[in-house]
């Protein structure tokens, strides 16, 4: 059951179970250029699923994995989703800091917060959650946050990364 300050929170979309193939998605790099799955195709990927970077949970997250980035690898890549705009994202890394993980929007499609379950109908944000997913898109780790306000166990994350590498 998903939570915000203790407050039942409704998300759509099914819930991803460890051992599926990852559902694919369409989220923005920018308010132009689209990505999906296969454009990580063949790299271990962290989804690092946040409701806002402008908030501190979020802020501390996003920065936690900046951090862990650099020292997985060139066959990982860390992905921040949110549902912030794209030009608010890229301000957001600017100032904090931010240049290891790629931000992507869920903005315009909500396409991964409805095909992960983290879309919350309530708020019209995305749930805090951590999706791992090999190189051949079969999800390892899947962490969804029940309170919104809690940080993810960024060591099960990290230990559960390194394990595919």
């Amino acid at each position: 059951m998903a939570t915000f300050k203790g407050n039942p929170l409704t998300l759509v979309g099914n819930e991803v179970k460890v051992g599926s193939q990852a559902p694919d998605f369409v989220l923005n790099k920018d308010l132009m250029t689209e990505v999906t799955l296969a454009d990580y195709a063949g790299k271990i990927k962290l989804i690092s699923v946040v409701p806002s970077l402008d908030t501190g949970v979020c802020d501390a997250q996003t920065r936690r994995f900046n951090e862990e980035a650099g020292k997985l690898g060139d066959n990982v890549v860390i992905l921040t989703v949110s549902l912030d705009l794209p030009f608010a994202q890229s301000r957001w890394c600017g100032a904090a800091g931010v240049d290891k993980v790629v931000t992507l929007s869920d903005y315009k499609h909500h396409s991964f917060g409805k095909a992960y379950g983290v879309y919350i109908k309530e708020l019209g944000l995305l749930m805090r959650s951590i999706f791992i997913i090999d190189a051949s898109n079969k999800v390892q780790y899947v962490e969804y946050v029940g309170e919104m306000t809690n940080h993810p166990d960024y060591e099960k994350a990290v230990e559960a990364v390194k394990k595919l590498i």
